[in-house]
């Protein structure tokens, strides 16, 4: 299977469970990871035949801007199944990390990472 990165895809969203969180917001960063077969559109040189990542990156933005959840695990498992939603995509790597993190000790960042396929 080929594999078409994004990352560092930064969006503003409210998720969280603590009421600040969802009030103010804070920046979530993305990188995605898309399992495809790239051969029948390097073979006919045809966007149609893959995955227009660009669309991708727009969609998972408006996933992260979207309707707020309490956890990072809900936000990622919305965001590989809008990345599985296009027909070229069999399996997705997600990261959802979230650098501004409610914690009370210095840290870099939180992550969580997913991995979906189509059943």
């Amino acid at each position: 299977m080929d594999r078409v990165a994004l990352r560092g895809l930064r969006a503003r969203g409210h998720h969280g469970v603590f009421p600040h969180e969802r009030e103010e917001g804070q920046t979530f960063v993305v990188d995605l990871v898309l399992g495809l077969d790239t051969r029948p559109a390097a073979a006919a040189d045809d966007l149609a035949k893959t995955v227009h990542y660009g669309v991708v990156a727009e969609q998972v933005v408006e996933v992260v801007e979207g309707e707020p959840v309490d956890l990072i695990e809900t936000l990622a498992e919305r965001i590989a199944e809008r990345c599985l939603s296009h027909q070229a995509v069999r399996e997705v790597e997600v990261v959802v990390h979230k650098p501004e993190a409610p914690i009370t000790v210095p840290f870099d960042d939180v992550t969580i990472t997913i991995t979906r396929s189509r059943a």
